[in-house]
């Protein structure tokens, strides 16, 4: 008999918990799918673009070596200019490679910083910023030096402290922390 009460107990258990749950209905599937489609529409962080994307793979190592890839990650928003593979070709022979000891993550971070914006920017706001300045807008960087930028014809143009002139490969990349402009310079401070 007990054994018997306990079956009936587990079978009436079961019963009413299939009664609980409730698959949704297809409106609210559809719903549920909307909003998972929606998030993952959403960009990521600058850290996970860089790191996504083959052609910046040296500059999100130089990132992560630096130490403020967290800060790209989480913080923000910021404007970054960031130089593709290619564009770290054109350092000084064996100044990359120094740059990535240990003994000049300062350094790195430094140069790192010096390619940020507080707020994030796109290439309107830039050349916005250019007329309101009257042909030429100086734009502070985390790091704490400027960036000139003016215009060319109708193309922003920006100016290192080093004096480069650096182009916009593929501007206006928007993500959940600011604005990754790829440019074809590493920009360098004075």
């Amino acid at each position: 008999m007990k054994k018997l009460s306990k079956i009936l107990l587990a079978t009436a258990a079961l019963t009413a918990m299939s009664a609980c749950s409730s698959e949704l209905s297809e409106s609210e599937q559809a719903v549920l799918d909307a909003r998972l489609a929606e998030e993952a529409a959403k960009p990521t962080n600058l850290t996970a673009l860089m790191q996504a994307n083959p052609d910046l793979s040296t500059a999100a190592l130089a990132v992560g070596q630096s130490g403020i890839a967290q800060e790209l990650k989480d913080d923000g928003p910021f404007t970054s200019f960031i130089a593709p593979n290619e564009a770290f070709k054109k350092m000084e022979d064996g100044r990359l490679e120094e740059l990535m000891t240990p003994e000049k993550k300062d350094e790195l971070a430094g140069i790192a910083k010096y390619g940020m914006l507080n707020g994030s920017m796109t290439t309107a706001d830039i050349a916005k910023a250019i007329t309101d300045g009257g042909g030429t807008a100086e734009l502070t960087t985390l790091q704490g030096g400027v960036i000139k930028a003016s215009m060319d014809g109708d193309k922003v143009v920006l100016e290192d402290g080093a004096g480069n002139k650096v182009n916009f490969v593929e501007p206006d990349i928007e993500s959940s922390n600011g604005t990754m402009h790829i440019v074809d310079t590493v920009l360098m401070p004075s």
